[in-house]
C-alpha cells in the first residue's frame, strides 16, 4: 500500500503567526504518527517563514516513522541541514528565492550534472534521493540517469484537471509513472491531492510508494479532526 507522509509545513505557519508554541508542531508530528501516518515531511525555506531550522533537528529526535525533508538543494544551507539532520528521504525542488510554493519540477536534462552530483553527495551520506519531476517522459529518464532512488511527480495538473476528466488527467502521470518503473526509479507524488482525487490516482497507479500530503490534509483536519483525517486519507490509498 501507497505510504502516506504529512506534511506539517501548515502547522508551523499558523504557530508563526502568533509567536510562542500554540500549536505544538512537534506534539503534532508525534499524534501524525501516533493516528497512522506512515511519514512525516517537512519544507524548510530560507525565509523560515514555516518549518524553521530549528524544528527540522527536533523533528528528527521524535519521528518514528520516516522523515523526509524537501526542499531547495541550490541553498547551501539546506544541504548543509540535511547533511546534519540525514532523514530518511529528502526530496529535491527547484524552487526560486521567496517562491510561495513549489510550481515545477527539474528539467532534468538541462541539470542532469548537477543533479548527478547533488544526489551524490546526499547518497553518500546514506541518505535516499527523490527529484521533484513534471510528469513528462523525457524528465523522468532524465531522472534515472542522475542516480537517484526516486522521483515525486508533481501532481497539481492531475488535480486541476481531475474534474474534467479523471482519465485525461491522470494519462501523462500514469505514462510517467510506467517509465519510472522501467528505468528503476520509486515513485512518489505529491501537490493538491486531496480526498477527492486521491483513490483514483493511487488504484491506477498502485506501484506508487509514497504521497506527500500536507495543505489539503491540514484543512480537512479543521473539519473532520487530525486523527480522523488522517485515517480518511489512508483508505483513499487502500487499493481496491
Amino acid at each position: 500500500m501507497t505510504r502516506l507522509s504529512v506534511n506539517i509545513n501548515k502547522i508551523a505557519t499558523l504557530r508563526n503567526s502568533r509567536g510562542g508554541n500554540n500549536p505544538d508542531l512537534i506534539q503534532v508530528a508525534k499524534d501524525c504518527d501516533r493516528f497512522g501516518a506512515q511519514g512525516i515531511t517537512v519544507h524548510p525555506r530560507p525565509d523560515e517563514r514555516h518549518i524553521r531550522y530549528d524544528d527540522v533537528y527536533e523533528l528528527k529526535k521524535i519521528v518514528t516513522t520516516e522523515f523526509n525533508i524537501e526542499g531547495n538543494c541550490q541553498e547551501q544551507k539546506f544541504v548543509d541541514l540535511v547533511l546534519a539532520v540525514k532523514p530518511e528521504q529528502v526530496t529535491l525542488v527547484p524552487d526560486a528565492e521567496g517562491q510561495l510554493t513549489s510550481n515545477h519540477g527539474w528539467d532534468t536534462i538541462r541539470y542532469e550534472q548537477y543533479l548527478t552530483d547533488i544526489v551524490a553527495t546526499f547518497k553518500n551520506a546514506g541518505i535516499r534521493v527523490s527529484l521533484f519531476v513534471d510528469p513528462v517522459t523525457a524528465m523522468v529518464e532524465g531522472a534515472a540517469k542522475t542516480g537517484t532512488d526516486r522521483v515525486e511527480l508533481y501532481t497539481e495538473a492531475y488535480a486541476s484537471h481531475y474534474n474534467q476528466g479523471k482519465e485525461s488527467a491522470l494519462a501523462p502521470y500514469l505514462k510517467a509513472a510506467e517509465v519510472a518503473s522501467e528505468v528503476g526509479l520509486g515513485l512518489n507524488a505529491g501537490h493538491d491531492l486531496d480526498l477527492h482525487n486521491l483513490a483514483y490516482f493511487a488504484q491506477q497507479i498502485p506501484w506508487l510508494e509514497e504521497v506527500s500530503i500536507g495543505h489539503a490534509l491540514i484543512s480537512d483536519a479543521l473539519y473532520y479532526g487530525l486523527e480522523n483525517t488522517i485515517q480518511l486519507y489512508l483508505q483513499r490509498l487502500k487499493v481496491q
